[in-house]
């Protein structure tokens, strides 16, 4: 934990580093925080700013992430009702900043990006440890048997309830902490002890996230722990043995799923219910596939610029009440994916450009063999197909902050600030060949 607090920099590159740290370990509570110090760190970059910083390299891939903020700006020359584009210019502003503030920060990026990912991975591994104090300290007050912790009352949006998250969204930071935990296990040679520490800290995080009973990101761990953990991490006998032991965790917990009546409605009827287009169930009267259907109908009247930023919810609150949605339709729900959102407002060459930013992204973490991106790419994806990731203040901070951060800036100096040709960057790529990375 030393190394994340103590840095040898320059005083502007402590500032912002300090920055970060807070804007990284405090995204899972409130929005505030994380807001404040993004602000701050803008405003430090742009007083620190010097001209020979104002480098235009078009190469670099964190680029894309001001595009899609471009994308919603072009959304906004054609809406029907400005008024409702401009709150989206505001809540996806990160999607701008983070590379601008990436590019002209003299901040080595990559030599700290172990740290700021350690230090995120250890500050929603402590939230975990406080909400299952929580979950535990109510289960204790009503004097309730310890098996009811998988239970409606106590998962899900429920479980998440006392920091004020959306159950997906923590359940993606732990995904990527998971990855972070692995690979200081695994990845490095660590003294038993800390070996320890870091297996129970990467089951916790585990265990949290069946705990939340997020499907997307379930689905997505599934593969990142069956498959990229073993395969990028591991050689030798130990990935076998790997192998047979996670598929062994994983068989082990969908018995528990399937025997459990809250976690098998949970984690496969409402699934069921949610591909099916058919209203009026209990558990989930108004399932996405109904929602899609209605955002399907908006796009085939529209499908090439879209209605415009702003206009997703206007639009399909009109579908909504003539589909006899009405829970839909009160709450004003958006189309919960976020390609038919994009399809919606921006038509379907905006839904492309979001497509090619994720392919672009996996191509660079499959040509650098990079297992943080990948993952990364892989929970967007999947959380991509079931919420609208973009519409939401952490999933716009998760998205901008880690697409920018995991991409390795290049310099026409060296590698990085400090590093040189045989190092190569301190985390993520396992191959040589990095001054492929230069303009």
């Amino acid at each position: 934990m030393k190394e994340i607090f103590f840095i040898e920099d320059t005083p502007e590159g402590r500032i912002s580093y300090y920055l970060l740290l807070v804007f990284v370990t405090t995204l899972p509570f409130d929005r505030i925080f994380s807001e404040l110090a993004l602000i701050v760190l803008l405003l430090h970059t742009l007083i620190h700013l010097r001209k020979e910083d104002m480098i235009w390299r078009a190469r670099w891939l964190g680029w894309m992430s001001a595009g899609l903020y471009l994308l919603t700006m072009a959304g906004t020359l054609y809406t029907s009702r400005s008024a409702d584009a401009w709150p989206e210019w505001e809540h996806r502003l990160a999607l701008l900043l983070f590379p601008l503030i990436v590019w002209f920060s003299r901040l080595d990026w990559q030599w700290y990006r172990p740290r700021l990912l350690k230090a995120f991975a250890f500050s929603c591994l402590f939230t975990a440890v406080y909400l299952y104090g929580v979950t535990l300290y109510d289960i204790y007050s009503h004097r309730e048997p310890l098996n009811v912790l998988f239970t409606k009352p106590h998962m899900n949006h429920y479980f998440s309830h006392p920091i004020g998250l959306h159950a997906t969204y923590y359940a993606a930071y732990l995904g990527l902490s998971v990855v972070v935990f692995a690979d200081r296990l695994f990845g490095r040679p660590v003294r038993k002890l800390v070996r320890l520490g870091y297996s129970l800290s990467m089951l916790l995080c585990l265990f949290t996230i069946f705990q939340l009973a997020s499907r997307a990101v379930c689905i997505a761990m599934l593969v990142i722990v069956n498959l990229l953990i073993p395969i990028y991490l591991v050689k030798g006998q130990l990935r076998w043995r790997l192998f047979i032991g996670i598929f062994s965790l994983t068989l082990m917990s969908l018995l528990v799923v399937w025997r459990n009546s809250h976690l098998h409605s949970r984690y496969l009827v409402q699934l069921k219910q949610d591909l099916r287009s058919d209203t009026g169930a209990i558990l989930d009267p108004e399932p996405r596939m109904a929602r899609w259907q209605c955002a399907w109908e908006l796009v085939r009247a529209s499908p090439w610029i879209g209605y415009g930023t702003g206009e997703e919810v206007r639009q399909l609150k009109e579908r909504y009440y003539a589909h006899h949605l009405m829970i839909s339709y009160t709450l004003g729900l958006n189309a919960h994916n976020q390609f038919l959102s994009f399809w919606l407002k921006t038509g379907i060459f905006g839904m492309l450009i979001y497509i090619t930013v994720l392919l672009l992204a996996f191509r660079e973490a499959w040509r650098r063999k990079d297992i943080y991106l990948m993952a990364f790419v892989l929970i967007i994806v999947c959380i991509s197909l079931s919420e609208n990731i973009l519409d939401v203040n952490k999933g716009i901070f998760f998205f901008s902050m880690f697409f920018v951060t995991l991409l390795p800036k290049p310099t026409a100096v060296g590698i990085f600030t400090h590093g040189n040709k045989n190092t190569g960057p301190s985390l993520g790529a396992r191959v040589p060949g990095y001054y492929d990375l230069l303009p």
